[in-house]
């Protein structure tokens, strides 16, 4: 295609002008069902920041019911969780026989109404322990749940009240509907007056229909189907999702800070331009119909928000960019109004993602960075011998260590630590070794200094293997990969592994085949950058273009299917509750092998 007409084709706009570019159990329920604290089980990655950000409540509420919780929390952890009482909507925790059918018993609301708020809500998300929002009445709503009277098999008729038992037993089959309908009583009465039921409803249960019942009556009841109206309620779970298709062209908006007085982060920004135009040229190759509107946003929010009135905006189908917190902010209330997927391709630390499903957030957080890595160390280095090296300097990666010993005490792998000390480091680090295994050291900080510290005593112990016995490799950090001039002879001695959500292998074809094409569009070579802006964008317009082609708008039901092969940046988009957004997981463990070759695997 022609380079230069497609470039001409998409224009900068700026603010109304076209420019071209140069605790572990609740409370006693109360009256309306609504419990004074819910639980959430801490997943792995989640921060008690982040989780009191989620539901809306502070640090500090979550601290006094949790007090523990102020050391750092870990995976499984149960935490009690303060509703809020001016919120629109009551957290459940979803409890063991729970069906979504007994959630609308429960709390009197409709089945449809719960879907809405928890928009990835699904049989597969439905699980034990897993948290929904229960939607408050609206304003003038009645709250009562009355479940269509099913045409057949009609239940027997209703018990005349004069005749009606004080109690029952209940029959293999029956239901709350089926029980409520017969009874002439409603499923809110019913449950009111057996508590129990709000947990679950089996053959032999003694139930009271009225205040004050007494022994059980057992009635020569025939046994009742299970009504249709819970099948078809619990059926909402399981429904297909139909493919929402994109009406061509797809509508991507890139909006970016390209006259930043950050002159350095300008550079950036224009060579992820630079990449997602390939990406755009490369998809147009293959058939797709695409149509890219570029706005510069500038400084804070005052361009911004005279962009987003912009009818281009609002025919979007897809925005990426933001890059500052209060940017990302207005463009994320944006994206939710109008139903509009919105990228978010670098800043990764940000609440948006926390409630907004709209929003994918591509920059792995630090906390889920942290346990994934930990979690992949682990894996690999079970049967090794691990010895964690502290070196104190301002490049320490505290909370990393703190993770990774955690995940390794909760797995019983292993570890040794010792202080660095420069005169006696060989002697210590031997001390430490096993000629028997693989020894893993760690050091405590990602810094070039650090790493220069150990790099050469341990590459004359294993140069010395004969005599001493030492299999040593290197495990450390996503900055190594910046150090490769002076320490990469070093990385392949000690078949060294690093952790880092970014790796692009600049021998391979499809990567070197990049470098060749983007030097032909622009004629220069990419900034020398981990990661580089250029193949990014590149990698975030193939996944989401390809992702709408696909799977249209609503992608998101079907995101294990994306199959895209990236250069640099993988995704794996894991939803952040059954309301939220959208965070990228994907962690690589790239080592460098004795054999002179690089591997990158994802950590699953």
């Amino acid at each position: 295609m022609n380079k230069a007409i497609l470039f001409l084709s998409i224009v900068f706009l700026n603010a109304g002008s076209l420019l071209p570019l140069a605790a572990q159990t609740t409370q006693t329920p109360q009256a309306d069902n609504r419990q004074e604290v819910f639980l959430h089980t801490v997943e792995s990655g989640q921060t008690a920041y982040a989780i009191a950000t989620m539901y809306g409540v502070s640090q500090d509420e979550l601290y006094r019911l949790n007090p523990g919780s102020r050391e750092g929390i870990k995976a499984g952890v149960v935490l009690k969780i303060p509703q809020k009482a001016a919120d629109n909507y009551t957290y459940h925790t979803i409890q063991a026989g729970e069906t979504l059918y007994s959630i609308t018993l429960k709390y009197e609301v409709q089945a449809e109404r719960i879907i809405e708020a928890n928009t990835g809500l699904s049989a597969s998300t439905f699980t034990t322990g897993k948290i929904i929002r229960i939607p408050n009445a609206r304003k003038g709503e009645v709250k009562t749940v009355v479940p269509p009277i099913p045409s057949s098999p009609v239940p027997s008729s209703p018990v005349p009240s004069s005749a009606q038992p004080a109690t029952y037993t209940v029959q293999r089959g029956e239901t709350v509907y089926s029980l409520s309908h017969r009874f002439n009583i409603s499923p809110a009465e019913l449950l009111k007056l057996n508590p129990a039921l709000k947990k679950e409803l089996k053959a032999g249960m003694v139930l009271k229909l009225s205040a004050g019942a007494g022994n059980a009556v057992k009635a020569d009841v025939p046994k009742q189907p299970k009504a249709p109206v819970e099948k078809e309620v619990n059926a909402l779970l399981t429904a297909d999702k139909q493919i929402k298709k994109v009406e061509p062209p797809l509508k991507v908006v890139l909006l970016l800070p390209f006259s930043s007085k950050q002159t350095a982060a300008v550079s950036r920004f224009v060579e992820y331009y630079e990449g997602l135009l390939i990406a755009v040229d490369s998809m147009r190759n293959r058939g797709a119909s695409l149509e890219l509107s570029v706005f510069d946003t500038g400084d804070g929010t005052q361009q911004l928000e005279q962009i987003l009135k912009d009818k281009v905006l609002l025919k979007a189908d897809l925005i990426i960019g933001g890059v500052q917190n209060e940017q990302v902010a207005l463009i994320a209330v944006f994206a939710q109004q109008h139903t509009i997927k919105y990228v978010i391709p670098f800043n990764s630390l940000n609440d948006d993602v926390l409630s907004n499903r709209n929003v994918y957030q591509v920059n792995t957080p630090h906390s889920y960075l942290y346990s994934k890595a930990a979690q992949g160390g682990c894996s690999l280095f079970a049967k090794d011998n691990i010895v964690i090296v502290r070196i104190q300097d301002d490049k320490e990666k505290g909370d990393f260590i703190r993770t990774f010993k955690e995940e390794m005490d909760i797995k019983h792998i292993h570890y040794k630590e010792i202080p660095f000390r420069q005169e006696t480091f060989v002697p210590d680090v031997k001390a430490a070794f096993d000629p028997q295994k693989r020894n893993i050291v760690l050091p405590t900080s990602s810094s070039l200094d650090a790493l220069d510290k150990i790099r050469n005593p341990l590459r004359m112990l294993t140069n010395s293997i004969g005599s001493a016995g030492y299999n040593i490799c290197l495990f450390g950090y996503p900055d190594w990969q910046t150090y490769l001039r002076e320490a990469l002879d070093d990385f392949y001695a000690m078949n060294t592994y690093i952790y880092s959500n970014f790796y692009a292998d600049n021998l391979s074809p499809a990567v070197q085949q990049f470098y060749t094409e983007y030097k032909d569009w622009y004629s220069k070579n990419l900034i020398n950058i981990f990661p580089k802006y250029g193949i990014l964008g590149f990698d975030t317009g193939m996944y989401f273009f390809e992702a709408m082609k696909k799977y249209g708008s609503n992608f998101e039901n079907n995101l294990d299917k994306i199959n895209y092969h990236s250069l640099q940046t993988d995704f794996a988009f894991k939803p952040v509750s059954n309301w939220g957004g959208f965070i990228n997981i994907n962690v690589f463990i790239v080592q460098y092998r004795d054999d002179f070759t690089v591997t990158r695997n994802k950590i699953h």
